[in-house]
C-alpha cells in the first residue's frame, strides 16, 4: 500500500490547493480549517520510487542452482565439471593425490589407536566426598566397584573399570576403605593422609556387571593357584547356596605388573619377595647368582689390590 502523507503535511497541501481554486475563501477561517482536515484524511499521494527499492529480508531467499537444465543458467550441459579430464568423468575419493604415491606411504604413520585399551570410568575425590556427605554412599562400610556403580556417581554405563582421580584431594578428610581397579598417586595419598585404605584390583566388564546383578561375591583376593588349594576351593564352593562367577585374575604382562606393584596398591603385591622388583622380567638374584656376583667382586678387589675388601667379602 502507498504511504500516506503525514497529517500536518497534507492539511498544509490542501489548503494551498483549496485557497488557490477559491480565493473568496480566507484560510484562517472555520470552514477552510474544516475542509483542510476532511482533504487530508481523504486524500492519498502515491509515489512509484519506493517500487525500486523492494527486495526480500535479507537470509529470506536463497537462489538454488539448477545444473544441467540448459544453457540460461549457467551450469548446463556439463553442468560446471568442464569438457575434460577425470573430475569431469567419474567420482574421485577425497584422499585422492593425484596418483602419486601416497604420503602415508612414502612417511608411514605417527603414533596409532589401540583399539584394545580399557576404557576407565573416572572418579574424582570432590564428587566422591560431594556423593559421602549427601549421604548416597555409606563410608563406614567397605566402598566397591558394586556401590560406586548403584549410586550413579559414574553415570549408568558400566565400562572395563574404575579410575580414581585427585581432584578435591585438599578437602577430602573422610576415612574410607575403597577398591577400585586403578587410582593416581595423588588420590592415593589422599585416602591415606585422611586414615583411610585403597586397594586396586582387576575387573572386566562383564565382572562389574556379575557384581551389581549379584552374580558374583566381592573379595580383595586372588584365587590361590596350586594342587593343595583345589579342596579348600571347593568345599568353600559347596558351602553356598548359590552358585557365584569369580572374580577374574590379570593375564596380560601390563596388568599383572601393574596389580603386584605396592605403589599402586595392588591385590597382588603380597606375592612379591623383599627387594623384587614388580617387573616379571627383574627378579631377585638367587643363590647361585649370588655366589657369581660375589666371585666377581673378587677378582675385581684382587686386580686393584685392595685385600681389605677381598678379605671382607671371603
Amino acid at each position: 500500500m502507498p504511504p500516506r502523507l503525514p497529517l500536518a503535511q497534507a492539511a498544509r497541501c490542501c489548503q494551498a490547493s483549496l485557497t488557490a481554486a477559491r480565493p473568496s475563501v480566507p484560510a484562517s477561517s472555520p470552514t477552510s480549517s474544516l475542509i483542510s482536515l476532511f482533504a487530508a484524511l481523504s486524500v492519498q499521494t502515491r509515489s512509484a520510487s519506493i517500487l525500486a527499492s523492494l527486495s526480500d529480508n535479507k537470509g529470506a531467499y536463497h537462489k538454488r542452482i539448477r545444473k544441467g537444465r540448459g544453457p540460461s543458467s549457467g551450469y548446463g550441459k556439463t553442468s560446471g565439471r568442464g569438457m575434460n579430464g577425470q573430475k569431469a568423468k567419474g567420482k574421485i575419493n577425497p584422499w585422492f593425490q593425484g596418483g602419486q604415491t601416497p604420503l602415508i606411504v612414502s612417511h608411514g604413520r605417527k603414533g596409532f589407536i589401540n583399539q584394545f585399551a580399557a576404557v576407565m570410568s573416572e572418579l574424582n575425590l570432590d564428587k566422591l566426598h560431594e556423593w559421602i556427605e549427601a549421604g548416597r554412599i555409606d563410608p563406614t562400610k567397605p566402598i566397591t566397584p558394586k556401590e560406586i556403580i548403584k549410586s550413579g556417581i559414574i553415570g549408568s554405563s558400566i565400562k572395563d573399570g574404575i579410575k580414581l582421580l585427585g581432584r578435591g584431594k585438599e578437602g577430602f578428610k573422610i576415612p574410607i576403605n575403597i577398591t577400585v581397579s586403578r587410582a593416581s598417586g595423588s588420590a592415593i595419598e589422599a585416602i591415606e593422609a585422611a586414615g583411610g585404605k585403597i586397594v586396586t584390583r582387576f575387573y572386566t566388564k562383564e565382572s562389574l556387571k556379575r557384581l551389581v546383578q549379584g552374580k558374583s561375591l566381592h573379595t580383595d583376593k586372588p584365587l590361590p593357584v596350586g594342587k593343595d588349594h583345589v579342596e579348600e576351593i571347593l568345599a568353600q564352593a559347596r558351602s553356598l547356596k548359590k552358585k557365584y562367577y569369580r572374580l577374574p585374575d590379570p593375564t596380560s604382562r601390563w596388568d599383572i605388573e601393574y596389580y603386584r606393584d605396592p605403589a599402586h596398591r595392588g591385590y597382588l603385591s603380597h606375592q612379591l619377595a623383599p627387594g623384587e622388583s614388580p617387573s616379571l622380567y627383574f627378579k631377585v638374584p638367587t643363590g647361585g647368582e649370588k655366589v657369581k656376583m660375589a666371585r666377581a667382586e673378587k677378582v675385581k678387589a684382587t686386580k686393584t689390590g685392595d685385600a681389605a675388601v677381598s678379605e671382607k667379602l671371603f
